[in-house]
């Protein structure tokens, strides 16, 4: 869904959505500093990272599919993972906090839409709607195990040291892998399988209230 789309039909929109989707991305990078920085890495908060401010954040390629695709990305934050302290595990939290705090944002978004003042409203019921559903993606999107990918940090917690760096060769490749399975299609069954997943999830949650 390109977000360009709306600014003629409806520019409130489209302004709410551009500030939302924004920041649903810098909060993805924002928690990967966060989860560093407590166990002992201060390389995100020495490099400014962990501001607010979207100067800090915004990479222009990024940006601009947000804006043309509605699915974009920030530059990402940077992690010293030899200082990380209980390695293993900080790499798993590393790693799943960007995911998690997406998905956080989908379950609010949710959340809000529950409300009848929300549903009804022309302009909060489509923003929180779509604000949901990109945030979704952004989770499971990045929890597949490609590199630069989250998923393949959590990967690499669990794999032997010299597999790992095995992996690690692949990683230079790895934007180039990604968009060749992006735009063939070939990571649609596992993200539409995932998003399905997050779905029944927020569902199930929602019929126990």
């Amino acid at each position: 869904m390109g977000l360009l789309s709306l600014l003629q039909q409806n520019p409130a929109l489209f302004a709410g959505l551009a500030v939302v989707l924004l920041y649903s991305v810098i909060a993805h990078e924002i928690s990967h500093g966060l989860a560093a920085s407590f166990y002992g890495d201060d390389t995100a908060r020495l490099a400014g990272r962990l501001s607010l401010n979207p100067a800090s954040h915004i990479d222009p390629m990024g940006l601009l599919m947000l804006l043309v695709a509605g699915f974009g990305w920030a530059k990402p934050v940077p992690v010293g993972y030899d200082k990380l302290r209980n390695a293993r595990f900080a790499f798993v939290t590393v790693a799943l906090a960007g995911p998690f705090t997406n998905l956080s944002i989908a379950f609010l978004a949710a959340a809000f839409l529950q409300f009848p003042a929300v549903h009804d409203n022309g302009l909060l019921a489509p923003l929180c709607a779509i604000t949901l559903r990109i945030n979704i993606m952004l989770g499971v999107f990045n929890l597949i195990p490609i590199p630069p990918l989250d998923g393949s940090k959590l990967l690499f917690a669990f794999l032997p040291d010299d597999v790992r760096q095995k992996f690690r060769g692949v990683e230079r490749f790895g934007f180039f892998i990604l968009i060749i399975l992006l735009f063939t299609g070939a990571l649609n069954p596992l993200i539409g399988f995932m998003q399905g997943v997050v779905y029944g999830l927020i569902s199930a949650v929602f019929r126990l209230f």
